[in-house]
């Protein structure tokens, strides 16, 4: 899509070189360079309000005051955050870097560890209470039920999504909850592609993509970065495995700021969060090969989303037993991590 001139005209952009930004499933990002420097804008989903960015900015002034490099809002000539205008527009900082779409090294999860063990210790003692929220994020029961009803819907995606949704949901019910501990600021959304590194690719310098910031568990917290980074198939390929090697590499990063940081429940529910994560974003890529509006989808490679959603739903469960046939040793490495 284009963006609108009067968005373009909020950031006195109207003359600048414009290069839409691939990566992502959500937001549509934009590369705009202007005269006193680029920044990233963006069009958010409509699953986002405005208001989100009153906590991003809340938040990448703390972590600027913690000596870390962050995005940071770029407000309007009139000095607001955002502006309506056939949705929310915002602006963004732009970091130069790179970033990955999958990870096949542990040296590589190790840096991006550590980088997210610096931004959780940054944020520990920071009281903030979120303007935006997204209740229900993690909630496995919840995204279940929407697997169910989208198959009891008269969809004419149900006929084929129906094996790998009921492989799912067969799972799942073998899947213990996970156990109740506490709450901290958590980026929410620890993907791969989330971490910006250097241009050699292998130093890791800030987090992108924080519009998902909330008070979370680290089960869901590290299970999600787990998810994304052991996998090196990455998010297509349906054989996806766990790699205990970059598990261990993405656990040493991590724990050299969060040893002493982490109770022992917290330690405990690494492994069976990963698991449970795999599986919900299966539950969730499955409901929307039935539905088909919500993620974005790679065009070049798959004739639908409805497609391209069937292949990550069996990626993600595939990824989910992996874990568990594996969970033995991935406790022995997160113990060693930890002790």
């Amino acid at each position: 899509m284009t963006i609108p001139p009067a968005v373009l005209a909020a950031w006195g952009a109207e003359s600048a070189r414009i290069t839409p930004i691939e990566i992502g499933l959500i937001n549509l990002t934009f590369r705009v360079d202007r005269p006193e420097g680029a920044i990233a804008l963006q069009r958010l989903h409509p699953i986002f309000a405005g208001e989100v960015n009153l906590d991003i900015d809340a938040i990448t002034t703390q972590l600027e005051r913690a000596g870390m490099i962050t995005p940071r809002p770029v407000p309007t000539k009139d000095g607001a955050l955002w502006i309506d205008h056939d949705g929310v527009w915002r602006a963004l900082t732009w970091l130069e870097g790179r970033v990955h779409t999958e990870l096949r090294s542990a040296g590589i999860a190790r840096a991006a560890g550590a980088l997210v063990g610096r931004f959780h210790r940054a944020l520990e003692h920071v009281e903030h209470r979120f303007h935006f929220t997204r209740p229900g994020a993690h909630d496995t029961a919840r995204h279940l039920a929407k697997l169910d009803a989208a198959l009891a819907s008269e969809s004419p995606h149900v006929i084929e999504a129906r094996p790998i949704a009921e492989a799912i949901l067969a799972h799942a019910r073998e899947l213990a909850p996970l156990a109740t501990t506490r709450t901290r600021i958590i980026h929410g959304d620890l993907k791969i592609s989330n971490v910006l590194f250097d241009e050699p690719g292998a130093e890791a310098r800030a987090l992108l993509d924080l519009d998902t910031m909330a008070h979370g568990i680290v089960a869901h917290e590290i299970g999600d970065a787990l998810r994304s980074w052991c996998n090196p198939g990455g998010e297509s390929a349906e054989d996806a495995r766990v790699d205990p090697a970059i598990f261990e590499g993405a656990l040493e990063g991590w724990s050299t700021s969060m040893r002493g940081a982490l109770d022992d429940d917290e330690i405990a529910s690494i492994v069976p969060g990963f698991e449970t994560i795999s599986l919900e974003l299966a539950m969730r890529f499955a409901t929307d090969a039935i539905e088909d509006r919500y993620f974005g989808w790679d065009r070049a490679r798959y004739a639908s989303r409805v497609e391209h959603d069937r292949v990550r739903a069996r990626s993600q469960l595939a990824l989910a037993r992996s874990v568990r046939s594996h969970r033995s040793e991935l406790e022995a490495i997160v113990a060693r991590c930890f002790r």
